[in-house]
C-alpha cells in the first residue's frame, strides 16, 4: 500500500459564526486520486484551500511528507491548483500560458519548450503552442489549464469542480482524461465535486462530507454498495429509505411486512432505515411478491425504465429494464443481500460524528 503524503490533523475552519470544518481528520495516500464529495456548502472546497495554502486552518495542522506545511504560502507547496474558471491568460499563447510557471522559476529556454511540448502531448492538444487562448473551446481550455498545472512536476494536483462548466459529453471526455492522465503521471490528485457520477467514475478513494463532518471514506464500491447512514445513501445515487424495525438479527418489517436481510447487531424490535436501491426492486407478478402495489409512474431513461410503484403507502422508486406499464399491478421482491439496515438518527438534523479512519 502507498505511503501517506498528506495529513489533516485536528483541522477547524469557521467564517464568522459558521463552522465549516469541525475537527476534521483525513489523509490522503501518495498516487492516490481522493474526491472530497458533498453538497454546496459542506466543507469540501475549503478543505481543498487549506490543502493548497489559500485558507489557514483555526486550529489543527496540515502536515506534507512528514513536513508541517500549516503555515507555508501556496507558491512554497509541492501542488499545483486547477480551478473551475480556467483562469488564463487571454493575451497570451497556449504555449506562453503553460510557460508562466517555469519562467518565473527561471527555467532555460529549451527545458520550457521540451515541457511545453511534452504536456500538451499529454493533453492531447500537440501543435497548439501559437494558439491564442480565447479561441480555445471549454474543454480545450481546461486541458490547457490541467496542462499548465503539469508542467510545474507538482506532487499532488489539486482540482477544484474543474469540469462544472463543460457539457455532459465533454464532461465525461474530460473524466477519462483525468484517469489517463493521473496513471500516466503518477501523481496525486484530490478533487472537489458535488456530482455524485462524476465521483464514482473516477476515484480511488471518496470522501462524502456534510455540513463539515466526514460522513463516510471509502472506494466507489463500498460508498455506493455499503453506505454508512442515509445522507450517504441519499446522496449517493438515488435510493428507496424506508423506516422500519428490526424484529430480530436477519428480520427486518419494512410497511407492516417482514423482509429477510443479512443484517445483524441492531438488536430486537428497534427502529432503524432500511435502505434499497431503485435497482435492486424487482417486480414480479402480484402473488410472488412480498408486497402487491401498483405502477403510478414511468419514464424512459435511455438505459432503463424509472417507475414508481405505490405499495403498502409508499412510493417505491424501480429501475428496471423491462417496461411495466402504468395502472398494472406488480408484486415487489427484494434479495435479502440488497436490504441496507441503518441506525436512525436520534433527532432530524442530528449529524454523522465524524468517522474514524
Amino acid at each position: 500500500m502507498s505511503k501517506k503524503l498528506i495529513d489533516l490533523v485536528n483541522v477547524t475552519k469557521a467564517f464568522g459564526d459558521n463552522v465549516v470544518l469541525d475537527d476534521l481528520n483525513l489523509y490522503i495516500r501518495e498516487n492516490e486520486f481522493l474526491t472530497l464529495l458533498g453538497p454546496s456548502g459542506c466543507g469540501k472546497t475549503t478543505t481543498l484551500r487549506i490543502i493548497g495554502g489559500f485558507e489557514n486552518p483555526d486550529t489543527g495542522k496540515v502536515i506534507f511528507d512528514g513536513q508541517d506545511i500549516t503555515k507555508l504560502p501556496p507558491n512554497k507547496r509541492q501542488l499545483n491548483t486547477v480551478f473551475q474558471k480556467y483562469a488564463l491568460f487571454t493575451h497570451m499563447t497556449i504555449g506562453e500560458n503553460i510557460a508562466f510557471g517555469l519562467k518565473i522559476k527561471k527555467k532555460s529556454r529549451q527545458y520550457i519548450e521540451d515541457k511545453i511540448k511534452y504536456a500538451l502531448k499529454l493533453v492531447n492538444l500537440e501543435g497548439f503552442e501559437n494558439r491564442m487562448a480565447d479561441s480555445l473551446s471549454g474543454g480545450q481550455q481546461q486541458r490547457i489549464a490541467i496542462a499548465r498545472a503539469i508542467v510545474n512536476e507538482p506532487k499532488v494536483l489539486l482540482l477544484d469542480e474543474p469540469l462544472g462548466a463543460l457539457d455532459l459529453k465533454l464532461r465525461q471526455e474530460m473524466q477519462y482524461e483525468l484517469i489517463r492522465l493521473k496513471n500516466e503521471l503518477g501523481i496525486t490528485f484530490i478533487y472537489v465535486t458535488h456530482d455524485q457520477e462524476e465521483a464514482l467514475t473516477m476515484s480511488d478513494t471518496i470522501v462524502v462530507m456534510n455540513q463539515g463532518y466526514i460522513q463516510q471514506i471509502g472506494t466507489p464500491e463500498d460508498i455506493y454498495n455499503e453506505p454508512e447512514n442515509a445522507f450517504v445513501a441519499d446522496f449517493i445515487g438515488e435510493s428507496n429509505i424506508i423506516a422500519a424495525t428490526m424484529i430480530e438479527d436477519k428480520v427486518v418489517e419494512i410497511l407492516g411486512t417482514r423482509f429477510p436481510c443479512v443484517d445483524t447487531g441492531f438488536g430486537t424490535h428497534r427502529p432503524v432505515d432500511a435502505v434499497i436501491r431503485p435497482e435492486d426492486v424487482e417486480l414480479v407478478e402480484p402473488e410472488q411478491g412480498i408486497l402487491q402495489g401498483t405502477v403510478t409512474h414511468l419514464i424512459f431513461k435511455g438505459v432503463h425504465y424509472e417507475m414508481e410503484v405505490m405499495a403498502n403507502g409508499f412510493e417505491w422508486l424501480v429501475h428496471s429494464t423491462k417496461l411495466v406499464p402504468v395502472g398494472t399491478k406488480v408484486g415487489i421482491k427484494v434479495d435479502p443481500f440488497n436490504i441496507q439496515i441503518m441506525h436512525k438518527p436520534e433527532s432530524e438534523d442530528e449529524e454523522a460524528v465524524p468517522i474514524e479512519e
